[in-house]
């Protein structure tokens, strides 16, 4: 089993404290994650960093921690700018960059970002699909149904060859299967329960045999929130408040089937059903505490799971 540990990104206007952010990644090193999350959420209430900007900064931070996004919704982002951005940061970590993306579904606020939601499954694959282009080749020539690129370059090229490893994210069996087709990984959503994400491991293992390709050899992880207390009834109390601010009211509170939360035991069962599910990497998240529920997991958690 692998570990991550997800990046604090809620804060709320004037209270980031550089020192402290920068503490806890490298405490997160010492600690021995193997690398450490953002997600990406542009608009809404919650107070959370743009996700790009904090995996800089934590980059900046740290020297041997992998650091990564579960995931970029890459529709609303112009593909050739965001190659750009990701192929910089790769350069600046030497190497350290793991990248996710997914369409995001449907419920997106699309005339924000000054796209419509038509053919969002076409413009993902083919968004991926400049992305490569722009990391793999030295004269770029594309001519696709969104983008067109003739006699270009792009400069310098990630440092990991041929690119970043590329994470798929997603829950219809239709994203499941992409991911098997498109990317280097599959990572099941923290929204997702544990028997559902079992299932999403049976498709994506029956499309990668389709193949002729190894499942075993397919990388596949899974985000989980979690919330270590002794007290369980409050550790649950906490998180359902927490999945409010971030999914909001109409949504948050459908999601504590996925979370696991409680004493250390507790975790610990249920962090074992996520591995049996299939996971060989798991993103331990917590929505508060943030540094001390490291430190719990750390020490009380993932040990007994190792």
């Amino acid at each position: 089993m692998r570990f991550a540990i997800s990046i604090p990104q809620r804060y709320p206007d004037g209270s980031f404290d550089p020192g402290a952010f920068a503490a806890y990644l490298a405490r997160a090193e010492e600690l021995g994650f193997e690398s450490a999350w953002t997600m990406e959420q542009v608009l809404g209430s919650s107070p959370r960093l743009g996700a790009l900007e904090v995996m800089t900064f934590a980059a900046a931070c740290t020297h041997r921690l992998r650091i990564g996004c579960s995931v970029f919704v890459s529709p609303l982002h112009q593909p050739v700018q965001l190659a750009k951005s990701l192929s910089t940061l790769d350069q600046l970590s030497q190497g350290r960059l793991e990248m996710g993306f997914g369409t995001g579904g449907r419920g997106r606020p699309f005339a924000a970002f000054g796209i419509g939601p038509d053919r969002l499954v076409t413009r993902f694959t083919e968004g991926l699909a400049v992305m490569k282009a722009c990391w793999t080749e030295p004269e770029i020539n594309f001519d696709g149904q969104f983008w067109s690129l003739q006699n270009a370059a792009l400069e310098p090229k990630p440092w990991q060859k041929p690119y970043p490893p590329l994470w798929i994210g997603g829950s219809a069996p239709a994203a499941v299967r992409r991911a098997a087709r498109l990317a280097d990984g599959f990572f099941g959503a923290g929204s997702t329960t544990t028997a559902a994400f079992a299932e999403q491991v049976t498709v994506l293992r029956g499309a990668l045999a389709g193949d002729g390709r190894d499942p075993g050899a397919f990388p596949v992880a899974k985000r989980v929130y979690v919330a270590v207390d002794d007290d369980a009834e409050r550790a649950r109390d906490r998180t359902a408040a927490a999945l409010i601010d971030v999914y909001g009211e109409a949504f948050g509170p459908r999601l504590l089937p996925a979370v696991v939360t409680g004493p250390p035991e507790a975790c610990v069962r249920g962090l074992r059903e996520v591995a049996a599910a299939g996971a060989g990497l798991i993103l331990l998240s917590a929505l508060f505490d943030e540094p001390e529920q490291m430190e719990r997991l750390a020490a009380e958690v993932v040990p007994q799971l190792s």
